[in-house]
């Protein structure tokens, strides 16, 4: 009741967009991890082909992150939002319709691109509208996308009992209400875009060293985050001999979202600046994959819940702080290349997890300690040097 009650607080706007990314989650998750699947057994492509279609999905959204954020700043979020919802359905629908090489890479750029456009906005006109309760408005956010990321697979698991095809258009479908529902009630915001240009812009938030120093020092977060999809849920495999333990790793964390993210971002707000606790949230997700090294599925569970502990103290808070780190008319390309930079830098870092898992043994949680440690050191470091937004700094770190 205190969930909905907060929601309630919300411009319409925000409750129009926590919806959303229920759905767009929902979507996603619904139908892209059964993909590789699809692609296999269905179609019979070769191990090869499948990265190349699976990659050019990534490529696609990792490298255009840049043009969604500068769209949503120059061309308005609102438009942008319903574009992007608009080209995944086509993508989805294409991964229906269609079995060629061409029209797959056609339906993972148009898939890509989707994401690039709607992720940046949806948080740029988020950060907008929630006024002075960014932080509360990122964690309802959490709570949303993390329901929907449970929703999606188990819809996807019982729609693939009748073909992949169902499914697909299924996702197609979801997107496709939500086009028109944003399209339809989604207020429009008059944008104020920079008199520089965007080439002009993009060297504005590129040439921000304290900015690129932070999004760096965030590696660390989404190289975690990565290991909720493959080391966490292969450790709980390892540790109970059953498959579908994988499944419980989401369900634990949905349900400790759904019960204390709010709460948590809430009760850290008024006790201190948000550096402490992003740095406080990265160590936590370091120490998560402490408890696995023992190997049973108790530890497991622990360290699962650490993980997504030290997401709910750090993630609302990295949310607010990007665009405090320049002027309110740039708030999408920062979370644009925000985007760029550390997904790049993660999914280097996510492969570094998985050669660690091929070694074997330890060796794999050890490192994902080490990348949380470190990036909770980074962000103490950029707080002592003062190069943290002013806004966000009012105390020490400990």
């Amino acid at each position: 009741m205190k969930t909905w009650h907060e929601i309630r607080r919300f411009p319409f706007a925000v409750r129009l967009l926590l919806v959303n990314q229920l759905g767009v989650n929902t979507g996603f998750y619904l139908l892209v991890p059964y993909l590789a699947t699809h692609l296999t057994d269905d179609l019979g492509l070769s191990a090869a082909v499948v990265g190349v279609v699976l990659g050019v999905r990534n490529l696609s959204q990792q490298g255009l992150f840049l043009i969604g954020g500068s769209a949503s700043d120059r061309l308005g979020a609102r438009g942008v939002i319903i574009a992007g919802c608009a080209l995944r359905t086509v993508g989805f629908g294409l991964f229906a319709l269609g079995d060629s090489l061409a029209v797959l890479l056609a339906a993972s750029v148009l898939s890509g691109l989707a994401g690039a456009l709607f992720n940046p906005a949806v948080r740029a006109y988020l950060a907008q509208e929630a006024g002075g309760r960014q932080a509360e408005a990122f964690a309802l956010f959490n709570v949303f996308a993390t329901t929907g990321a449970l929703i999606g697979p188990l819809l996807g698991s019982a729609l693939l009992l009748v073909d992949f095809r169902t499914s697909a258009l299924t996702a197609a479908g979801i997107f496709a209400v939500l086009t028109v529902a944003q399209a339809l009630v989604l207020p429009a915001r008059k944008t104020e875009p920079s008199g520089s240009g965007v080439l002009g812009d993009w060297r504005e938030v590129l040439g921000n060293r304290d900015f690129l120093a932070f999004a760096l020092a965030m590696v660390g977060m989404f190289t975690l985050e990565n290991q909720l999809y493959l080391l966490l849920p292969e450790g709980a495999r390892q540790a109970t001999g059953w498959d579908g333990a994988a499944g419980l790793v989401f369900l634990v964390g949905t349900i400790a979202n759904l019960a204390l993210q709010l709460r948590i971002t809430r009760g850290l707000k008024s006790r201190g600046d948000s550096s402490r606790w992003i740095a406080a949230g990265l160590a936590v997700m370091g120490l998560a994959f402490l408890p696995p090294l023992f190997n049973s599925p108790l530890t497991v569970l622990l360290g699962t819940l650490l993980l997504y502990l030290g997401l709910m103290i750090a993630s609302p808070f990295v949310m607010e702080l990007i665009p405090r780190f320049g002027r309110p008319e740039l708030t999408g390309t920062y979370f644009g290349v925000f985007y760029v930079v550390s997904g790049i830098a993660a999914a280097t870092g996510s492969a570094g997890i998985g050669w660690a898992m091929d070694s074997g043994g330890q060796l794999p949680w050890i490192c994902c300690a080490v990348v949380g440690l470190a990036s909770a050191g980074g962000m103490v470091r950029l707080h002592r040097r003062g190069a943290l937004p002013r806004a966000a700094v009012e105390r020490s770190l400990v």
